[in-house]
């Protein structure tokens, strides 16, 4: 741990690797906010997923003002962004996510950004890791936030691009090549298997939410998830009728929690290989496995797990 702690303070380029994890990734900015109090200077950031949004926030010296936003959302205010569309290539548009991300970022492009940023997403046509340090700053984080059968994928340069937790769920090589010679990454798929698997989803639905269809078995923290559901309804797909026909007579998790839960068993999977091929020089694992996929009404708790999990982290290092 000592030497853990020499070489950071030795260090010339301190870069930072924020992972992916949907609502749990609220708990970068307690994580950024920790190391700030610390006096650990940020000189590189790169994110996928959620961490590029928080990523290019932070990048862009407007974290307060986000982080303030963010705290104060209840669940009606996180399903309006979410904009139900015909689901041909996603279920989810993310013009609203973006427009909402557009007005806290600052400047047009990545490389305008006054920290150097990266996005990471995937090129859906050959299965590549796509790092994005240039071009359109809003079109970076929605395609490094398409997460398959939920968002629409972005088209950009010829390619179509979709989540980056794919192919690198914590950018630790990314961070890396942009010069660091420090890396502090961020996991927040370490814990979510074993509590947010296929069986606590099942479990859930002897706890179905009243009125049945494809709200059925999701409990009574779901109320993002059944609005997402009325959207999905309100486009009366033969197909979905019927699926929320059969739903009815036997409970099973939501169209977003089947999803959800395959992408955590994923990334979850991804991220332990390249965490041992290719590991951090401090490596930060908040306790957010109980966390749903779409609980972005829950920032304060994971911001706060964040910041706990940092300082845990930092205090580890010092000498005894």
């Amino acid at each position: 741990m000592c030497s853990v702690n020499t070489k950071l303070k030795s260090a010339k380029k301190v870069g930072l690797a924020l992972g992916s994890g949907s609502a749990r990734g609220w708990a970068h900015i307690g994580v950024i906010r920790a190391l700030a109090e610390a006096g650990i200077r940020i000189h590189c950031v790169a994110g996928t997923s959620i961490g590029a949004v928080v990523g290019a926030v932070f990048a862009s010296g407007k974290l307060d003002a986000f982080e303030e936003v963010v705290i104060g959302f209840d669940w009606k205010q996180v399903a309006r962004f979410f904009d139900v569309v015909f689901p041909k290539s996603g279920l989810i548009d993310g013009k609203k996510v973006a427009d909402f991300v557009r007005g806290h970022v600052r400047g047009e492009n990545v490389e305008d950004l006054p920290i150097p940023f990266s996005a990471v997403a995937t090129d859906l046509g050959t299965g590549r890791e796509v790092i994005i340090q240039d071009g359109d700053l809003i079109e970076a984080i929605r395609a490094s936030i398409s997460v398959p059968g939920i968002f629409t994928p972005v088209r950009r340069e010829g390619s179509i691009l979709a989540d980056g937790g794919l192919v690198n769920p914590v950018p630790v090589t990314v961070a890396r090549d942009m010069g660091a010679d420090f890396v502090i990454a961020v996991d927040l798929n370490h814990d979510i298997v074993a509590t947010k698997g296929i069986k606590s989803l099942t479990a859930n639905s002897h706890n179905a939410a009243p009125g049945g269809g494809l709200s059925r078995g999701l409990g009574k923290s779901s109320r993002i998830v059944e609005a997402l559901d009325k959207g999905l309804g309100a486009l009366e797909l033969r197909a979905l009728l019927q699926l929320g026909a059969w739903t009815a007579k036997e409970p099973l998790p939501n169209i977003f929690e089947v999803l959800g839960a395959s992408i955590n068993i994923m990334e979850s999977q991804i991220t332990a290989t390249k965490l041992k091929t290719d590991p951090p020089d401090l490596l930060i694992q908040p306790k957010l496995g109980h966390t749903r996929f779409l609980e972005f009404n829950r920032a304060r708790e994971a911001i706060t797990e964040g910041y706990r999990a940092t300082n845990a982290c930092l205090h580890s290092l010092k000498p005894r």
